[in-house]
């Protein structure tokens, strides 16, 4: 077995729909949790993996499989971050992730989902330092 687990946050900072993660990893896998906003909570779970395309074995490709609790939106969000960082690092990946803000518009759920893309951008550029400390 091996003992050795590393975790970090990153967090946007542009002061508008912000996301924050906490990144653990366990092994050769990683955990993911993700919040922002008024409520914090979790309202979805994506589990993902890398495996060779079926079209074409030769290229990389991610799948995932969403839970969602009912009323939440965050489904999306999860899919997205898990499978990028899934096909970036080879390793299974879990993302939990929760968010709410009060009356948010179309812009502000636009906005989240650029954050969450910037946020998965921060995690990758710290995961590959974090894992080579870990091994």
């Amino acid at each position: 077995m091996n003992p050795v687990s590393t975790t970090f946050n990153v967090r946007t900072d542009d002061g508008f729909y912000d996301l924050e993660a906490s990144v653990r990893i366990i092994g050769n896998d990683i955990l993911i949790a993700v919040w922002g906003g008024d409520t914090p909570h979790i309202g979805a779970v994506s589990a993902a993996q890398a495996q060779p395309s079926i079209v074409n074995p030769e290229k990389e490709n991610a799948t995932a499989s969403v839970i969602c609790f009912p009323g939440h939106k965050e489904d999306h969000l999860v899919k997205l971050i898990a499978e990028k960082i899934a096909l970036s690092t080879g390793s299974n990946v879990v993302v939990t992730a929760g968010t709410h803000w009060d009356n948010i518009d179309k812009g502000g759920i636009e906005k989240v989902m650029e954050n969450s893309t910037l946020l998965t951008k921060l995690i990758i550029e710290k995961l590959p330092k974090t894992l080579a400390e870990t091994y």
